[in-house]
Formats: structure tokens, C-alpha cells, sequence
């Protein structure tokens, strides 16, 4: 069971060449347009020739009873243990077994020092910590190599390993929005960025230009190799969610460092408990506060306006999160009102907020497909708005044609006071050649 990134990793390292066990499918959810597919005989080994079929998790307890499956293995991220738990029920109630697999069996091991940055839930910040360690480990001469949790939303027989570090090759290799959200800054940094389905494969590929390798990991899931140093970021706007979904637990007892970013725009009290949560179930964890403080260049024109805010669409999804960057720019600037973009949603769009009602008044970015850009084209284009306030970490208008005014919201991790970043990295500054 996944959607389309631990899946296939626990597949490569526990599966891929085991003659005892059969694959008889993978099934997907969470993604739009993954599942009806096949992952390619190039991909899955010389014990199945002809490719495993990928299809849709609904059909799930019909391929229980029709294949007399033995095993279930849950391989996806970001979902509540309450979701995980149904799921569990309902494998084990149609006959079969419900598998969680140990992060022990799927962390590859590499010859080069590994910083792995995971989180508690998506839209914590794991990407500007991520950047942020970047740029220390390059200003102190590091070669650095920055691999991403998967995202092979496309051809799958193209995507076994990719790197990314030109703008050129963000269309090359047709990224869709959601992947150039996670490429894009790394490449105006100057980082190779790699990613793709075989991670064993990527993970030569980064160690042979790279000192020190980022893992930057995706919604919450652990690490796919096995790290020196593990730094999870933690979101008090979510308070008491780091002990509430799957895999974001595991992340957060296993962290050597825990961040609890956003401490600029999170209310005291719940600091308060995201701090004795860790007091509880990870003591021995070295704490960084840190505040993410949005910045918008034409940030005065949203005063007095009425604007659309147009947010990162897996935050707003399956992240739960009822606001981003882009809110927090409208009403530190002034805007008048923010625009309920429902009335002017457009294709796949009304499917998402039928999925998602929590969504409210927000608009996410969402760009799986060519279909999902060309809709969020079109309402933000329909929308009756002054301005459009883009909070997406890429600059969305770079990659749609938005034919209003708009202003772009940026925002990167400051730490408070000491510990930080740059003392927490200094054994590795220090001791890789």
C-alpha cells in the first residue's frame, strides 16, 4: 500500500530479489493519477518480467480474496495512527496480515557522512532546514549533494535516477509543480539536487560529487538511508500531531536534534507542549528554536486589497494545515480581505476540495499533471481578486500564466540563540576532509 515513494523503496530493499515472497501489486492513494499503472520490468527485477501492476487502494480487499494474499506492507506517510488502525482492521478482518516495516530494513548505508531532516507532519519546514544546513556546510567548503524523498509521478522507466541542476533540467525531465516546489531553490543555490524510484542507484550516483549528502525528506517519513545525524522538524501550529500520525512518531523518538520551527507565528502555550512532549518521549534530543518569518518584495501592495492566496498544496491537503506562508503575508501586510476561490474552481480542483473541504478559502497549489496546472491556470485566472499572494516555495508564475497582479511570498529558517544549526554541524565540519 503506498503512493508512489516508500512503496517502491520497500519493494527495491526487501522484495525486489527475494525468490520466498511474490509481489502481486502495488496499490496507490493519497496522489492523483499514480495508480492504473505498471512499475516497468526495468525497474522490478528479473523475478517479475513483466512488470507489477499499480492500482487504485480501493480495490485492495477484492485483491485479498482474489489472490490469497498473505501480506499486507503499509509504505506511505503523513496519515493519523486512528487511519493507519482502519486500514490495519481492514486487512486483517478480508485475511491477511498488516505489516509495518522497521526503519532497520529500508536505511541504505552510504560510504559518505549522511544529515537526514524529516519531520513531524507535512509543512513543517524540512526544505529551508535542509537549505539552511546547505549553506553552512558550503560556506565552510563542503561539497554538498542533496537527495529528495521520491516524487516519480511520471514515466517511471526515465525516473530509476535523477539529477537535477539547471532550470533546464526541471523541464527536461517534465517536473510537475509539487517537484519543482522541492527542486527549484536548490538549483538557484547552486546544489545538485537528485531524486527519482531506485534510491541504492541515486545514492552512488550523489556519492561520487558530494562530501556530505542532505537527505530531504517528504510528508513525514523516516530516512531511506541510514543517517549520522537525524534533525526532525516539529510545528507548534500542530501541536500534540508529533505523537499522533504515522511515521512522524518514529521520526520524532528517533531525532538526535528537534527543531520546533515557527515559534514566531505559534501560540505560547502550545510551544509550551510541543516542549514537554519532548520531554516526555525523546529527552536526549538537543532542541533548536526557530522562527520562520515570511518576506514579500512587493509586500506593500497587498495592503487594502482583496486577494486570492494561493498556498503549497500538499500542506494544505493531506497536511491538515488551515493556513500557509501566503495567509500569514496577507494579514501581516494589510490585505482587506482574503477571496474564497470555490465559486471559480475549475476541472480537478472541485474534485480536491470535495476530498479536502477543510480547505476553506484558501487555494492550493496543486500541479500533479498537466491537467491540475492547466486547472489552478484558470481559477486563479477566474477569480474575482485585486492581487494574487503566491505562498508556494517556487515562484508560480514562472510556471503558469497568471494574468493578474501578484506578489510572491518567500520565507527561510532563523534559529533563536544557541544551540543552532551551525554549532550542531560543526563535528562534521570539522571531521570530513
Amino acid at each position: 500500500m503506498g503512493a508512489g515513494g516508500r512503496d517502491f523503496h520497500a519493494f527495491n530493499t526487501r522484495f525486489k530479489n527475494e525468490a520466498d515472497y511474490e509481489v502481486v501489486a502495488f496499490t496507490a492513494t493519497q496522489i492523483p493519477g499514480i495508480d492504473n499503472k505498471t512499475f516497468p520490468a526495468s525497474l522490478s527485477g528479473r523475478l517479475y518480467p513483466k512488470g507489477i501492476p499499480i492500482l487504485p487502494e480501493d480495490q485492495l480487499l477484492n485483491l485479498i480474496r482474489d489472490e490469497s494474499i498473505d501480506a499486507v506492507v503499509f509504505a506511505y506517510s503523513d496519515v493519523s495512527h486512528e487511519y493507519v488502525m482502519h486500514q490495519a482492521s481492514s486487512v486483517i478482518s478480508a485475511g491477511a496480515d498488516f505489516w509495518l516495516f522497521s526503519v532497520s530494513g529500508s536505511m541504505i548505508r552510504s560510504e559518505k557522512k549522511i544529515i537526514s531532516v524529516c519531520a513531524v507532519r507535512t509543512g513543517c519546514g524540512k526544505s529551508q532546514t535542509s537549505r539552511k544546513i546547505s549553506r553552512i556546510l558550503k560556506d565552510h567548503g563542503k561539497k554538498v549533494g542533496v537527495i529528495r524523498h521520491p516524487m516519480p509521478y511520471g514515466n517511471l522507466d526515465k525516473q530509476k535516477v535523477q539529477r537535477f541542476c539547471s532550470f533546464a533540467d526541471l523541464k527536461k525531465q517534465e517536473c510537475t509543480i509539487e517537484e519543482m516546489e522541492e527542486y527549484e531553490p536548490y538549483v538557484a543555490m547552486g546544489f545538485p539536487i537528485f531524486a527519482g524510484v531506485d534510491y541504492e542507484a541515486i545514492l552512488r550516483e550523489a556519492e561520487k560529487e558530494a562530501d556530505i549528502i542532505i537527505w530531504d525528506g517528504g510528508n513525514n517519513d523516516f530516512s531511506f538511508y541510514l543517517p549520522d545525524l537525524e534533525i526532525v522538524v516539529v510545528d507548534p501550529h500542530r501541536a500534540g500531531d508529533e505523537l499522533s500520525y504515522y511515521p512522524g512518531e518514529v521520526n520524532f523518538k528517533r531525532a538526535d536534534v528537534i527543531i520546533i520551527n515557527k515559534m514566531d507565528t505559534a501560540e505560547d502555550s502550545a510551544v509550551q507542549f510541543v516542549k514537554e512532549n519532548i520531554h516526555t518521549c525523546n529527552a536526549g534530543a538537543v532542541v533548536i528554536e526557530a522562527c520562520s518569518p515570511v518576506h514579500a518584495e512587493q509586500g506593500k501592495s497587498i495592503s487594502g486589497q482583496r486577494v486570492l492566496v494561493v498556498e503549497d498544496g500538499p500542506t494544505l491537503t493531506h497536511g491538515g494545515m488551515k493556513y500557509g506562508a501566503g495567509t500569514l503575508a496577507a494579514k501581516q501586510y494589510g490585505a482587506k480581505e482574503i477571496i474564497d476561490p470555490r465559486p471559480w474552481l475549475t476541472g480537478t480542483l472541485v474534485d480536491t476540495f470535495k476530498k479536502y473541504p477543510e480547505i476553506g478559502n484558501l487555494l492550493p497549489a496543486m500541479g500533479y499533471g498537466n491537467e491540475q496546472i492547466r486547472d489552478l491556470e484558470q481559477t486563479i485566472n477566474k477569480s474575482d481578486c485585486d492581487l494574487v499572494v503566491i505562498g508556494t516555495p517556487i515562484d508560480l508564475a514562472r510556471v503558469i500564466n497568471i494574468q493578474k497582479p501578484s506578489v510572491r511570498v518567500t520565507y527561510e529558517l532563523e534559529e533563536v540563540g544557541t544551540p543552532n544549526l551551525e554549532t550542531i554541524l560543526k563535528p562534521f565540519i570539522d571531521n570530513v576532509v
